[in-house]
């Protein structure tokens, strides 16, 4: 299915890396891009002795709608430079609070581009607000950098491949974003080596009946991580995009990632496009 219709969710503040590559891909694609801005509203607190002030709880709600519209502005500026389809939105989110306000705007897209938590510039519930939207919100996610990346189309692509559904929704998500590549490489990262055939061979031949040339890398008892040994890879054949499968599970309303999605998302240098 093509890509015609993308959100993205708009940082408080910095350089937009996730805005610039979701404007970019939109023109790519001829695709409908939407902003949206999150107004973080206080949560007081149950258990506190006191209530908070009304006052003080109406101010720092205002400063919150401020701040969103601040950042829906620089979206709608920046939209209108990449002089693409779009429009522009502000939901409120209280911090500490259920994240569904802001799925209900990522379920009806193609895909929702959200940037990495900067650890220099953390924003409230960044880390959640990922988790929650690629495991509930039924929609593939690409996360860019907060470093940034180059807008244009990745053109050497790096598959995660390990068989699992996750991945292959991924896979099949990418398609759109496969067809500009030159260069795709399907990694299979094994603890052991196979005896059932050539690992990989079977999505070779899938993506080449698309029309896309592929080659097959498979790792065998690899010294380091899986994470680590595809960000290696990433740094030596200078891949400029990474498709793959996100793990997690839900205990007692918070996500737990799997090992290797985490460490993605922690030390990526490229966009990462996942699925669950």
């Amino acid at each position: 299915m093509p890509i015609k219709d993308i959100l993205t969710i708009v940082d408080m503040q910095g350089a937009q890396p996730a805005v610039k590559y979701a404007l970019a891909l939109a023109g790519h694609h001829d695709a409908h891009v939407t902003g949206l801005a999150l107004a973080f509203e206080p949560l007081a607190p149950a258990f506190a002795a006191t209530p908070m002030p009304i006052d003080y709880i109406q101010a720092a709600q205002e400063q919150a709608v401020a701040a969103a519209k601040e950042a829906q502005n620089q979206f709608d500026e920046l939209a209108r430079i990449a002089a693409v389809k779009c429009e522009s939105r502000v939901t409120n989110l209280q911090t500490g609070g259920p994240i569904e306000p802001v799925l209900q705007h990522c379920r009806p897209t193609d895909l929702v581009v959200v940037g990495q938590n900067n650890p220099e510039a953390a924003e409230p519930l960044r880390e959640m607000l990922i988790e929650s939207v690629l495991f509930e919100s039924g929609v593939p996610v690409l996360l860019v950098p907060y470093v940034g990346a180059p807008e244009r189309p990745a053109k050497n692509v790096l598959i995660g491949w390990d068989g699992s559904p996750t991945a292959s929704r991924a896979v099949h998500a990418a398609l759109p974003l496969l067809a500009d590549a030159d260069k795709i490489t399907i990694m299979v990262v094994e603890k052991n080596a196979s005896t059932n055939g050539q690992p990989g061979a079977d999505l070779a031949t899938y993506l080449a009946r698309h029309d896309l040339d592929v080659t097959i890398n498979v790792v065998t008892n690899p010294q380091v991580g899986i994470a680590d040994t595809l960000l290696n890879a990433v740094s030596e054949q200078g891949h400029d995009l990474i498709v793959m499968g996100g793990y997690g599970h839900s205990r007692m309303r918070e996500f737990l990632f799997g090992g290797a999605t985490r460490e993605i998302l922690a030390s990526m240098t490229v966009p990462v496009l996942m699925a669950h």
